[in-house]
């Protein structure tokens, strides 16, 4: 890929993925709602910075706008921007709506964008939409989390099957946990869920170099944690078992 947007790359896998990207040749626009983040990213890799909120569609209509005439094109779109944020039915309203607003909304907003430019165009394009295991299972303490990102998975889902002929290669990247600040900091670090998926962590250099080897092929799901295409196929072969194994956890948590 010759010519790719990061959002959300000012840390963890974003930056891993601008750095990776980088390091193979390829020209990389680095988008985060922090601008020394993603001028610090950008300034690492010799990438361009255009920061912005990855949630409000005028920032990412003047994202896919800008990055489109410094680079000339866009090959490879991540967008990887997320929130995560501790929380049950009691979280407010105004918190469910930023988490929809980065971890779904985001998409639509980037598709929006980009598909007028993209399709029927001639050589395939790409979209990688960052959506996390919480996408096909789910997250122990998170409502907003577990419910954001089944939707970005559904929004994915419905991208690659409406336009798949039409020269668009729509992948899902769903890692477990990963060594973020994501995962790490205040609440969610110490949540019951943050510790159970802080064990198998991986660092975001070895899901960016996962992400690298999936971008060579066409499918849909990247799982650098591969143990959780075991977990999907039980959830789907029998979700009561599945929900059963999940309350079982849930109760070891509230134990501690």
């Amino acid at each position: 890929m010759k010519r790719v947007v990061v959002t959300g790359a000012g840390s963890g896998i974003g930056a891993a993925l601008a750095r990776r990207f980088a390091a193979d040749g390829a020209r990389v626009v680095v988008n985060d709602l922090s601008a020394e983040a993603a001028r610090t990213v950008a300034g690492e890799i010799g990438g361009i910075a255009i920061p912005g909120d990855a949630g409000r569609e005028q920032d990412v209509a003047h994202l896919v706008d800008s990055a489109w005439a410094e680079l000339g094109g866009i090959d490879l779109f991540c967008s990887n921007a997320g929130v995560l944020s501790a929380g049950d039915q009691t979280t407010p309203d105004d918190q469910w709506q930023r988490d929809f607003g980065v971890n779904v909304m985001s998409h639509v907003y980037v598709s929006r964008a980009l598909l007028p430019r993209w399709l029927d165009g001639g050589e395939p394009k790409r979209l990688l939409i960052t959506v996390s295991a919480a996408g096909l299972l789910t997250l122990l303490g998170s409502a907003t989390y577990s419910v954001t990102k089944h939707a970005a998975l559904a929004y994915a889902e419905w991208l690659r099957a409406t336009y798949a002929h039409r020269g668009l290669i729509v992948q899902a990247l769903c890692p477990q946990g990963v060594r973020t600040d994501m995962l790490t900091r205040g609440d969610n670090r110490d949540s019951g869920a943050a510790a159970l998926l802080s064990e198998g962590a991986l660092e975001p250099a070895a899901v960016a170099e996962v992400v690298a080897g999936a971008l060579e092929g066409t499918g849909f799901l990247i799982l650098p944690h591969p143990e959780v295409e075991g977990y999907y196929r039980l959830r789907a072969s029998d979700p009561d078992r599945w929900l059963g194994g999940m309350n079982k956890l849930q109760r070891g948590f509230e134990q501690k």
